[in-house]
């Protein structure tokens, strides 16, 4: 199952809003500098989602806002 991920980097709270099934906004404190903002969006999607970090990839935007994350065995 593919996910479509709006990231907010360097923001001042945490939080995951759900937009659709398939499509989420995330909002991190960490600053978009050598992936630190992409790393604590995916440790955020786990732990709202439930999986562990071997179930999900970051598939596309990995230096963009809009980001593309697979997770195997769906939700």
């Amino acid at each position: 199952m593919f996910i479509k991920v709006k990231v907010f980097p360097d923001s001042k709270k945490e939080e995951i809003i759900k937009k659709s099934k398939d499509s989420f906004e995330i909002r991190v404190k960490q600053k978009p500098l050598r992936g630190e903002a992409n790393k604590r969006a995916m440790e955020a999607l786990t732990h709202f989602l439930k999986i562990t970090e071997s179930d999900i990839r970051l598939i596309k935007g990995h230096k963009q806002r809009n980001k593309i994350f697979e997770i195997k065995d769906g939700l």
